[in-house]
């Protein structure tokens, strides 16, 4: 045992895990909306703890093992360190821990009825997949483009070579009859500010690129983005896309809760939520990430994200706010998002090298990100009706389909105000609603049904 593991009970680790993406998807026919909490601990036991709450928890869950950011980088001697010195990690180093330390986190609470995901954030993830293989963990996931380009400096060419070695080593896993799980975070890139048909495209891209890599069971991400609308249609072309073009019929979607500047009132971040909530259920999504009350301010305890995940699943459980968006019709969002994934794949018929040559080239490009092989020519803004609309699309393949957005000039003062928008806009409804609570107050929400839902449609820009 690594210096700084305390001591877990041993207990029998059970069964070969499950399918994940199957497990979810036999969930979300049984009328559940499968929540997650993105929690990670260094402690082997308090680990343990957090998986066991989560499984515990009033609500159709899979847990969560999020490693810690040394880990991620490859800083494994940093993580030696503070283990030695026993200070507390932002996550859990697998890499770093015995593989029997790790089962005996797992063991007695992963089994055919709670799957566990592994979360983590690297480019250079070689060590990370070998931990996962040891210790026949088989759900993970990030992508050679989004645990790229908003991460580091790490090449985007090395990034595609080093998940092309790892996925395919990772598709191993079958041999020892467990079927592997990848879910693709290009829906989430940079967090904000990104329009949703390029969150889309990247998200189809990666699960191509994982497919072809042997991989056949997947999933795909969206990240909630500003105008609730405009997500649903998001979902929906994200949807229409995987039946059109993966390979295979093991998919789902995953939605996550906002990922950018969150409100700094629990009542604003429970607004905040259920709306991420309710664009899962409306769009026919099978998982939803979860944020908690504490996201403004530090990082969530055990207790706040039970709070989180047990109140998105009552919210779910709620009457719906309204039908799913068409999948059929050829909505602004798809046919950007169609153009967007075609325009890459005519590039080069290997997916990998494709996604190379489209940041060379310009025909993917990510607002603001700072990466040195991103373009930096696309620009994004929020329009008067919340709506995430492009500025300014560089070399993307979108001519003819974005119009007067072009050449709109982005300035810094608007760029921070748009920064700020989802915040502002929930924690001014909450505040308005009557409800507010101060920053210190209970973790926990009491049972007392929907929020009032923000209006989205307010441009609290100014």
């Amino acid at each position: 045992m690594r210096p700084g593991a305390r001591p877990l009970r041993r207990t029998s680790e059970g069964a070969r895990p499950v399918d994940f993406g199957a497990f979810v998807r036999a969930r979300s026919r049984a009328g559940d909306l499968v929540v997650q909490p993105r929690m990670g601990f260094s402690d082997p036991a308090t680990m343990r703890a957090g998986l066991a709450a989560t499984r515990a928890a009033d609500a159709a869950t899979v847990g969560t093992i999020t490693l810690d950011s040394y880990t991620r980088v490859g800083e494994l001697t940093s993580v030696e360190s503070a283990l030695r010195a026993g200070a507390d990690l932002n996550g859990y180093p697998i890499v770093s821990y015995d593989p029997a330390v790790t089962g005996q986190v797992l063991a007695g609470i992963r089994d055919e009825a709670f799957p566990v995901q592994v979360r983590h954030g690297s480019a250079v993830p070689e060590d990370i997949f070998t931990a996962l293989r040891r210790t026949l963990i088989n759900a993970t996931e990030g992508g050679p483009v989004s645990y790229c380009l908003p991460y580091g400096r790490t090449p985007l060419d090395e990034s595609v070579r080093n998940w092309v070695r790892c996925t395919e080593d990772f598709a191993q896993l079958r041999e020892s009859g467990v079927e592997p799980h990848l879910e693709t975070f290009g829906g989430c890139m940079l967090g904000q500010l990104c329009p949703p048909s390029q969150l889309v495209a990247i998200s189809v891209l990666e699960a191509l690129f994982f497919c072809a890599h042997g991989i056949r069971s997947v999933s795909l991400s969206y990240a909630q983005q500003t105008h609730p609308g405009q997500d649903r249609e998001a979902v929906a072309a994200l949807r229409r896309l995987c039946a059109e073009l993966l390979p295979t019929p093991n998919w789902h979607v995953v939605i996550y809760a906002y990922m950018g500047v969150y409100p700094t009132t629990d009542e604003g971040a429970y607004l905040l939520l259920d709306e991420a909530t309710r664009l899962a259920v409306d769009s026919g999504s099978e998982r939803l990430i979860v944020k908690t009350v504490a996201e403004s301010r530090r990082i969530p305890t055990v207790a706040e994200n039970v709070a989180a995940l047990e109140s998105a699943a009552r919210t779910a459980k709620a009457p719906p706010s309204g039908g799913p968006a068409a999948a059929e019709a050829d909505s602004q969002t798809y046919l950007e998002a169609r153009a967007l994934v075609e325009g890459v794949l005519e590039l080069a018929p290997d997916i990998g090298h494709a996604l190379v040559l489209a940041f060379r080239q310009g025909a993917l490009d990510i607002p603001y990100c700072l990466h040195p092989d991103n373009h930096g020519r696309a620009r994004s803004y929020i329009d008067g009706d919340g709506r995430l609309r492009w500025a300014g699309i560089g070399r993307l393949p979108l001519a003819g389909l974005v119009g007067r957005a072009r050449g709109r000039e982005v300035t810094s003062a608007g760029l921070i105000a748009d920064l700020s928008y989802v915040q502002r806009a929930f924690d001014r409804t909450a505040m308005d609603s009557g409800d507010f609570r101060d920053r210190e107050g209970a973790d926990i929400r009491p049972d007392t049904g929907h929020s009032p839902a923000v209006n989205s449609g307010r441009d609290l820009r100014s």
